[in-house]
């Protein structure tokens, strides 16, 4: 819960829009990993972008696709859902939606996963791979197998989706427990077998054979071969198969894709050689590539940093979407110098460590079967449980906290704005998120939360978050006949000279009213609101309200807040 608090503190900052969008600009997630909203003022609305731009893949970073519930068969689930169960072998993880997905959840495209092949390519339309230097492939990829048992090669369809009459498919433990039920299926058990790698002779033994259309258990050592139907004048499975023979299975992807680790299916392409591409001959319905929608994509610079981008869309006023041309125009924009499209519409998601970055249509975002998560295996330290300690908070101290994920030697220290610098946690860590309360508050100032680790590859990071001790703001309090006719007082001290700026908000923190910024001296203050809106005649409605007065000092800025009732 700390961590998850901590976090929503760091990103209920972001939601601030700016007028442009740079991916020089941003606010740090992560090391090296930052995010923003942008927004674009088009005639069809505004269009609001949210940029996350992080390191090229490799060392500590990698960028892998997550299926819910690990398997094909295993359903649908949330970006930020996915993000969670990857924190298990992740310190932190952002990502975006993956792919578009069947009536049945099941992968549309390509799932390849740290070199193991989870499901079979699109043709038709762009994939999206990685490679062991962590460049960026973008292109259409066949997939094609063999397999042979007694006699010669033979065709194989397809990897962990449901065979037509005539194939034979392999699934293997990535679609799940229990093969699918196909009427007239005929299938053949291989125990052991290797794990499904492409471009190589995968062999195994024959240890059962089943007439039952499906249903049966995958050994999470083995895979299972099905075939669905008549084959003509070929042998069936089961002859070609015999108990206690040996079958053999090569999965066959593009030449050129040899040294591609992780994949995920996508399209179109959006950008090739830095250039915006419009026409694909992708299989996609052109009308649809030219409407305003929600749309995510995933491109990289030319110094190998990635970008993964998703445009909300739907939402009048707030954001109206984007076509998919205008998203390669933008992605392009942002220095792209290859990009594709993944999933649009109610998939369209970006988040970070299972909180919302995007803003999509669907509360906590729509269900998909796939995100496309950047992992970071360094140390992770969460934002400060309290960005500003005041007075009231200093005697409760400062929750902080570091993760890890590999066992590592960890040196964490507080340094204040003294420059002592103490010691709170060293010595050798077992993978884990490791908490602590600091309320050793030597002077008001900011102070450095850092974590050194150095982990078991022999791979050093470091996190750094900041948090600040500042009384210069105290005992807010607003006059109880605060009413819509004689205005609002706001009482407060100032333990030394600052400019102090009031806002009154509506409970859910939308601004009513901003009143000008003035110099104030040490001691006890008043700050006033006539009750009226900008134009200074307009009255509010009598509610529930909120005081904010913000102190800017030689020491920080800082703010407090008060909610009061104005009367009619």
């Amino acid at each position: 819960m700390l961590r998850l608090a901590a976090v929503a503190a760091v990103l209920a900052c972001l939601f601030a829009v700016p007028s442009t969008a740079t991916p020089e600009q941003g606010t740090e997630l992560l090391p090296g990993v930052t995010f923003q909203k942008a927004v674009q003022f088009t005639s069809h609305g505004p269009v609001v972008i949210d940029e996350i731009l992080g390191p090229k893949p490799g060392g500590l970073y990698s960028l892998v696709p997550a299926l819910a519930g690990n398997t094909v068969s295993g359903g649908l689930a949330t970006v930020a859902q996915l993000e969670t169960a990857a924190a298990t072998s992740a310190s932190a993880v952002v990502g975006i939606n993956g792919d578009s997905f069947s009536a049945k959840g099941y992968p549309t495209g390509i799932v390849l996963q740290n070199g193991v092949l989870v499901h079979g390519a699109f043709s038709s339309r762009a994939s999206i791979g990685v490679d062991g230097g962590g460049t960026l492939h973008v292109k259409r990829v066949s997939f094609t197998g063999t397999w042979n048992g007694a006699g010669q090669r033979r065709p194989l369809a397809g990897v962990n989706e449901i065979p037509r009459a005539g194939q034979v498919v392999l699934f293997t433990p990535g679609w799940g427990s229990t093969t699918p039920s196909v009427p007239g299926a005929s299938e053949v058990v291989i125990e052991p077998f290797p794990a499904a790698t492409p471009d190589t002779d995968l062999t195994g033994a024959v240890t059962a054979q089943a007439t039952t259309g499906g249903g049966t258990a995958i050994p999470s050592d083995g895979a299972v071969l099905m075939s669905v139907g008549s084959t003509g004048a070929l042998p069936s499975l089961l002859d070609d198969a015999p108990l206690g023979s040996k079958v053999t299975v090569r999965l066959i992807l593009a030449s050129d894709w040899s040294a591609v680790t992780n994949a995920i299916g996508g399209g179109p392409v959006l950008v090739a050689n830095g250039k915006p591409v419009f026409h694909t001959s992708e299989s996609f319905v052109a009308g649809a590539l030219a409407q305003d929608e929600a749309r995510a994509g995933v491109g990289q610079l030319a110094d190998g940093r990635l970008l993964l981008v998703a445009v909300d869309g739907d939402q009048p006023g707030y954001s109206a979407g984007i076509s998919l041309y205008d998203l390669a125009r933008t992605m392009a924009q942002l220095g792209a110098v290859t990009a594709a499209a993944v999933d649009s519409g109610p998939s369209v998601t970006a988040a970070f460590d299972g909180q919302l970055l995007s803003r999509p249509r669907a509360t906590g975002g729509g269900p998909v079967k796939e995100a496309l998560l950047l992992e970071y295996d360094g140390v992770y330290a969460p934002p400060p449980s309290v960005p500003v300690l005041g007075q009231t908070d200093a005697a409760a101290g400062e929750q902080l906290a570091y993760t890890i994920v590999r066992p590592s030697t960890v040196t964490a220290t507080v340094s204040s704005p003294s420059g002592q610098v103490s010691t709170v946690d060293s010595g050798g860590r077992d993978p884990g998120t490791y908490r602590f309360t600091w309320s050793s508050l030597d002077t008001e100032g900011t102070y450095h939360w850092t974590v050194d680790a150095t982990d078991n590859q022999n791979q050093q990071s470091v996190a750094d978050e900041t948090f600040q001790y500042d009384v210069t703001l105290s005992s807010l309090t607003v006059s109880k006949t605060a009413s819509a006719q004689t205005g609002v007082a706001v009482h407060f001290r100032l333990s030394r000279a600052a400019t102090a700026t009031l806002q009154i908000e509506t409970p859910t923190g939308t601004a009513v009213r901003m009143l000008p910024s003035v110099q104030l001296a040490a001691g006890a203050n008043v700050l006033r609101w006539d009750g009226t809106l900008a134009d200074g005649s307009t009255r509010v409605y009598p509610g529930t309200y909120v005081a904010r007065v913000t102190a800017v000092s030689a020491v920080g800025t800082m703010d407090e807040t008060a909610a009061f009732v104005l009367r009619r």
